[in-house]
């Protein structure tokens, strides 16, 4: 169930929990006991995303900003402490093995919760419903899924878009990152880009297009390190809250211009 106090609450108790410094981290690194609140780096939460992969993580005079970056930072004031984002590579996220090197606290980039995923990392509660999208050159004559047998499709790697090409028997070449794969369908590299419609909807201007939409019922949610309870009920704590106060419907039309559908709590 979701955890029953307010999110100011529980920043409260979490802060009181913090404790002295580790030799194993960095000189700032804060150690607890079970249930209690560590951050990798005192009063700092550290976030590990993915970017570009707009509008949930992208960068912006310098910055790294998007949907994501604004619900951590809800969870960072709940806690009372900053925000710094790290740019992570997606397989390090995605793996876990960036939270377990506690180079970060938490990860968000629009990562969906899924069952391989789990044996890795904790997961809040879900945030966001998500579905896969195909984005190919404007004309293409692409239009549903047996139109993608013998074509390259451009696949991040490590992404539930990747593992679905994959599981359809098609021919994925992967790349590192969003930017990469909309550049290697520019240059003809690949045929088409599979990855989530919401981040590929921004590029289907001129002479890219959205071909269509595969739906997968995805829902994206923050991960922490496994066993790390005292964060997931963080984080739960402060999307209980912006979902009630009307905070999380304004970020979500800040950053996509319109409301979208929302992930409903999970158990």
């Amino acid at each position: 169930m979701r955890h029953p106090l307010t999110a100011a609450a529980f920043a409260a108790a979490a802060l009181l929990a913090l404790s002295a410094c580790s030799g194993s981290g960095s000189d700032d690194a804060t150690t607890a006991g079970d249930g209690e609140l560590a951050l990798a780096n005192a009063d700092t939460l550290t976030v590990c995303t993915n970017p570009p992969f707009e509008p949930f993580e992208y960068e912006e005079d310098g910055q790294i900003v998007g949907l994501d970056m604004a619900l951590t930072g809800e969870i960072a004031a709940d806690l009372g402490v900053e925000l710094r984002p790290l740019n992570t590579g997606f397989d390090a996220i995605e793996s876990g093995a960036a939270l377990n090197a506690q180079q970060c606290d938490i990860a968000a980039s629009a990562l969906t919760i899924t069952d391989a995923r789990k044996k890795n990392v904790d997961f809040s509660d879900a945030y966001f419903d998500a579905d896969q999208g195909v984005l190919v050159a404007s004309g293409s004559p692409v239009t549903d899924e047996a139109d993608l047998e013998g074509l390259k499709i451009g696949v991040q790697q490590a992404t539930t878009g990747a593992t679905w090409v994959e599981e359809q028997g098609l021919e994925g070449v992967q790349f590192e990152d969003l930017g990469l794969q909309i550049q290697s369908l520019r240059n003809g590299q690949v045929d088409v880009v599979v990855n989530d419609v919401t981040v590929l909807e921004p590029y289907a201007t001129g002479d890219l297009e959205v071909a269509f939409v595969v739906p997968t019922g995805e829902q994206y949610g923050f991960a922490v390190r496994k066993g790390n309870t005292a964060l997931v009920d963080a984080a739960n704590a402060t999307l209980e809250r912006i979902r009630q106060d009307g905070t999380y419907d304004e970020l979500v039309a800040e950053y996509f211009g319109t409301g979208e559908p929302t992930a409903e709590p999970t158990d």
